[in-house]
């Protein structure tokens, strides 16, 4: 069904955001996306994409530019506490395709930033403003009234069917105009380093990703062979206000070479968890982060946003109300979301066992073997979201 003549505005040209917009212009709607910083800019460092979220990026016309530059790995190695060497691979590579019709891949987050704004580029019904100083909306029976603070100090007002908040985990849209929570803060730094390939590369296997398992920590480590270098990602317990410091995990063997490798180049990322029932109101909506921001255990953070615009462009094309796009939008994906955001959250508990409850978690795992993830999570690398319908 075509949108044109339809109007959007969306908040956030991150991930969630720019997708949202790529698959409404693709409709006909006019699209403009509201971006705080100056240019794309995609905090921290890895991202893993996974086949749920990455048939819908190929469909969007991101298969060739994301091949490019993204990695398939061959297994997951898993590392007990001061080993340097794996107990346990979960295989990754063609079955992944095979099983689940997308690879599973890992990527610079900045590389799929810069593919979907080169792929938004490329639409003349979407504009993107950057350095945005602030913006307040107005719901009515007509849509919505925006009025925009650009770089400049001018304010510019624009009149949309809708208005969508793909704010972030910090979403202005969420706190102020629907009134909704503050993210909570829940006790972990990410701390995340990229160091050179060569550094690391007689530690752990370079064409896989690697996890140590620690008492409370875990350290993930994947190739990003497009830029030669390795993504870490150092999962501790952390206060509010400990990300002004460095990381004081000390390691032996492999996991003490590759902190090594590190050395003073950690950026600190405090994990925020959203939860609020309240996606939408009237003319304006959620989406991403801003809606049901998780902790990354699961690695489906992204995954998560991407899925959300999805399902929500082709809602909001099929309804003429906006609320109702919204309503159907969330009706469908709140306990998807929900459900994996609990995983995640269990998964975190589980990584950081202390002994022996960890000896118990690597006896199972080793006797689920190989390929029992691919059944296991195969709910969320087999979702896929029906044209027009937000459900699979």
């Amino acid at each position: 069904m075509p949108a044109t003549g339809r109007n959007y505005v969306i908040a956030g040209a991150g991930i969630s955001g720019l997708t949202l917009a790529l698959t409404l212009a693709k409709f006909g709607a006019t699209v403009v996306v509201l971006e705080r910083n100056a240019t794309i800019q995609e905090a921290g460092a890895g991202l893993q994409s996974s086949p749920n979220a990455r048939r819908i990026l190929d469909r969007l016309g991101l298969a060739d530019s994301l091949s490019r530059t993204a990695f398939e790995p061959a297994a997951l190695d898993t590392y007990q506490h001061g080993s340097s060497k794996p107990f346990f691979s979960m295989e990754f590579g063609p079955i992944m395709e095979q099983r689940f019709g997308a690879p599973y891949a890992v990527m610079h987050r900045a590389d799929l930033a810069d593919a979907l704004y080169k792929a938004s580029r490329r639409f003349a019904n979407i504009e993107i403003i950057f350095g945005v100083r602030g913006w307040d909306v107005v719901s009515h029976a007509r849509g919505v009234t925006v009025a925009v603070d650009e770089a400049n100090g001018q304010t510019r007002t624009t009149r949309a069917n809708a208005f969508i908040g793909a704010d972030g985990v910090h979403s202005h849209t969420r706190r102020q105009l629907l009134e909704g929570p503050d993210a909570q803060f829940g006790g972990r730094i990410a701390w995340r380093a990229l160091v050179p390939a060569d550094s690391v590369a007689s530690q752990i296997a370079m064409d896989r990703v690697s996890v140590f398992f620690g008492s409370g920590h875990h350290l993930v480590c994947y190739p990003l062979p497009h830029r030669k270098q390795v993504n870490l990602a150092l999962f501790l317990p952390g206060k509010a206000g400990d990300d002004q410091t460095k990381p004081k995990l000390k390691g032996k063997g492999a996991l003490g070479v590759i902190l090594a490798a590190a050395g003073e180049n950690w950026t600190p990322w405090p994990l925020y968890t959203v939860t609020t029932p309240v996606w939408h109101r009237e003319n304006i909506g959620l989406i991403g982060d801003a809606a049901h921001a998780m902790v990354p255990f699961q690695a489906q953070g992204a995954a998560m946003g991407i899925e959300d615009a999805a399902t929500l462009g082709p809602l909001l094309v099929e309804h003429a109300e906006p609320e109702a796009a919204f309503a159907r939008y969330a009706a469908v994906r709140q306990s998807r979301v929900n459900r994996v955001a609990k995983l995640s959250a269990s998964n975190g508990r589980i990584f950081h066992m202390r002994w022996p409850l960890s000896l118990a978690r690597d006896t199972v795992m080793r006797l689920q073997g190989p390929r029992a993830h691919l059944d296991r999570l195969g709910w969320i690398y087999g979702y896929d979201v029906a044209p027009g319908e937000g459900s699979h």
